[in-house]
């Protein structure tokens, strides 16, 4: 197959920055679990989605074959800097560029120095990417692309990886519920926000399980107008739509509240 492996990875700095509090750094694990599955695979290229890289106009592709510098979280600065040194597969985000017009999206690369990567692409390939430095193909979250539309895009990168005759693993960067505590908690008693966030998590987490993709774009649809989601879970569309628009199954490597919101770090097979 052409894309060998696909990831939910959450794009929250805490796991990163503050492994040694509960249950952040049991996130820490499940990534470090997730990142030996990855290397498994052995992936040419990472492709990342991140709910944080976010675009209002076009579909925007990194193409800049060096990015780094150290970001600041613009909420979690206190805690602390996130370096980053990520190699670009500029061709392979050409490609998915010269292509967006046959699904009717147009694309822009984005290629200067100092462009501000977003937490999530930099924390996924902290965990997933850090030790093998594999390249990454970078594309943002359109606020104007529906669940359809981003399946699509999802789509375009599988066919254009095979044409490219690379080996390709999807990363879709984001979390799931995004109701986040307002006030400050202490970090190790963190919780759900509302019980009702984690069964709507749970209940996508076992459709994932159940390869059930028809009800995972069902339940996105109607979690998503019913409680806040990250991003219309529009980060899962664009794993499905890598996959072929069917999934197989998946493995929970962990799941856990970040600061009210729901996280998880999951491998799902196509």
């Amino acid at each position: 197959m052409t894309i060998v492996a696909a990831f939910l990875f959450p794009g929250l700095p805490h796991p990163m920055l503050k492994p040694e509090i509960a249950p952040w750094g049991r996130l820490a694990g499940a990534a470090r679990s997730a990142a030996a599955s990855l290397d498994a695979y052995a992936p040419d290229t990472l492709v990342m989605y991140s709910t944080q890289w976010i675009a209002v106009l076009d579909q925007l592709w990194q193409t800049r074959p060096h990015v780094s510098g150290v970001h600041i979280d613009e909420n979690w600065y206190e805690w602390g800097d996130l370096p980053f040194d990520i190699r670009i597969d500029s061709g392979l985000a050409k490609a998915c560029i010269a292509g967006s017009e046959t699904i009717g999206v147009r694309s822009r690369p984005v290629d200067y120095d100092g462009f501000p990567i977003d937490t999530g692409t930099i924390v996924a390939q902290h965990f997933l990417n850090q030790t093998q430095g594999r390249p990454l193909v970078v594309t943002s979250n359109n606020l104007y692309h529906d669940w359809a539309l981003t399946e699509q895009l999802g789509g375009l990168v599988r066919d254009v990886a095979l044409k490219e005759n690379k080996k390709v693993a999807v990363v879709g960067v984001g979390g799931l519920s995004a109701r986040m505590f307002r006030a400050p908690i202490d970090p190790a008693e963190d919780r759900f926000a509302d019980p009702a966030d984690d069964e709507a998590n749970r209940t996508i987490l076992d459709l994932l399980v159940e390869g059930d993709a028809e009800g995972l774009r069902a339940a996105a649809g109607r979690i998503g107008a019913a409680l806040p989601v990250d991003s219309g879970l529009k980060h899962l569309a664009f794993i499905t739509g890598a996959l072929g628009g069917h999934i197989g199954g998946a493995h929970i490597h962990g799941y856990e509240p970040v600061y009210g919101t729901g996280a998880a770090v999951v491998e799902i097979r196509g």
